[in-house]
């Protein structure tokens, strides 16, 4: 072939690989628009911001091709039957706390969090490395979902209180604003557990309907003014050592997705699940402060208090793992990593940041 027929061949040839290409492409690339239903209020700015951080990581990989429209909690289902709806393909996703579905299986709740569990840094490392996503995953495949880790708001705080908590005396009969396992450890130790919406826990505090209340952190806490009515904030929520979101999927949907979609909501969700965590870290250093000026009173539990709610739990834990076989066997891979996480965390990190405090303590950070 001489030069000047290569030359003229050459541009028909391209032509022809671009329109054999093209419907390669389509498949691979297939214009898709899912909804995803958040548990969150959009107050809830930080939480409620993850499945947006989801929708547009996703978009900008795709070109746009797969889109995920976020809606907050009650736009289209109510924020606590979001996995429900998101099994029933009412949905095809959401972004929600499992351990909100705890009462139909405590199984659930091992996908957030259980009091005296795992902390943020190890429940992403069981997650990640300890099977963890496999094992909840296994559990979802039955309910007709698949999830993978979606945040996390790092420990929690134990909340509000109108008056001191400082023996389990005090305790004793005490209204909390408290759900899912916390209210369940702590009731034996005589609290009255109380389901109450955000928007209505003010008021109950304010009038005495309730005594004390527990919501997230600093942030997320300063909104809603409890120390106006209950200054004092205990420390920490053992019930909630480190929370983590998931971001679901209806399981015949997310099968029918190409891998490559399959794995860019995966690397959507872990940055997701990083971002919460990181935001909140910066967040809440000064929601804590101003709280403090504005007159909240930082307390901790007393040993008297965490110890009972510790042996609570652990007996409740005891009676689940006896009926119910995959409670048992995703619990004790939770406890039995917790255990070698713990004896890790004791020698290098524990001592440096203890020395660490002490310097910040001291004033010479």
């Amino acid at each position: 072939m001489d030069r000047r027929t290569f030359l003229t061949r050459a541009p028909l040839a391209a032509g022809a690989a671009s329109l054999l290409a093209a419907p390669a492409l389509a498949q691979s690339a297939p214009k898709i628009v899912w909804r995803m239903t958040s548990s969150f209020p959009k107050s809830l700015d930080t939480i409620f911001g993850a499945a947006n951080t989801m929708a547009q990581i996703v978009s900008d990989a795709t070109d746009g091709n797969f889109q995920l429209q976020v809606f907050a909690a009650g736009e289209l289902v109510p924020g606590l039957q979001a996995a429900d709806a998101t099994a029933a393909g009412t949905v095809e996703a959401c972004h929600t706390a499992t351990y909100y579905y705890w009462g139909k299986d405590p199984t659930w709740a091992l996908g957030t969090a259980v009091p005296f569990s795992l902390n943020a840094r190890q429940m992403n490392a069981w997650l990640y490395y300890g099977d963890g996503i496999g094992l909840m995953n296994e559990f979802y495949a039955a309910q007709g979902l698949i999830g993978f880790p979606a945040g996390n708001t790092g420990v929690q705080m134990g909340g509000w209180y109108r008056k001191e908590i400082n023996t389990l005396a005090d305790l004793q009969g005490l209204k909390m604003r408290i759900g899912g396992f916390g209210g369940k450890v702590l009731e034996p130790l005589g609290v009255v557990p109380q389901q109450i919406a955000g928007g209505d826990i003010y008021p109950a505090l304010e009038k005495g309907t309730i005594d004390a209340a527990e919501w997230v952190g600093p942030y997320d806490d300063e909104k809603l003014g409890f120390y106006k009515v209950a200054p004092n904030y205990y420390y920490p929520g053992f019930w909630e050592g480190g929370p983590t979101l998931t971001a679901m999927f209806n399981l015949a949907k997310w099968n029918e997705l190409p891998k490559s979609y399959q794995v860019i909501l995966e690397a959507a969700a872990k940055a997701a699940n990083m971002d919460m965590l990181a935001s909140y870290d910066q967040k809440n250093p000064a929601a804590l402060k101003r709280l403090v000026a504005a007159g909240a009173q930082l307390k901790p539990f007393s040993s008297e208090i965490l110890s009972a709610a510790f042996d609570s739990a652990m007996k409740i834990y005891a009676e689940m793992s006896a009926s119910n076989a995959a409670f048992k066997k995703i619990h004790d891979s939770q406890q039995a990593f917790l255990k070698d996480a713990y004896l890790w965390a004791q020698i290098a990190e524990y001592n440096y940041d203890v020395f660490m405090m002490t310097q910040q303590q001291s004033g010479k950070l």
